[in-house]
């Protein structure tokens, strides 16, 4: 049976892994999914505990996170598109300013 702690340790998971790839990854868009990764943890464990406690609040916390998450990757993905056509390049490494 799965319990709590199975969705807690795989949210942990998830959230590791979206942290190393924000830290180790240099390119925007990749940077960009490991942030969603790390929102979809957050959502996994809101509704896990959601379900837990028999309580909705968690659930409609997620849908809040989701459109938070969609507007996060709308600009995101907006200023990435800016960043490759004007400087050609979405290695964030490389880009030292926003002044063009």
């Amino acid at each position: 049976m799965i319990t709590l702690t199975h969705y807690l340790i795989l949210s942990a998971l998830l959230l590791a892994i979206g942290l190393i790839g924000v830290i180790t990854r240099r390119n925007i868009l990749m940077i960009l999914l490991s942030i969603e990764l790390m929102f979809n943890a957050a959502n996994l464990s809101f509704v896990a505990f959601s379900r837990s406690w028999a309580n909705a609040t968690g659930q409609i916390m997620v849908f809040f996170i989701i459109t938070v998450a969609a507007a996060e990757v709308t600009v995101g993905l907006a200023i990435a598109i800016l960043l490759a056509r004007k400087l050609h390049t979405l290695n964030a490494d490389e880009i030292h300013s926003l002044k063009w």
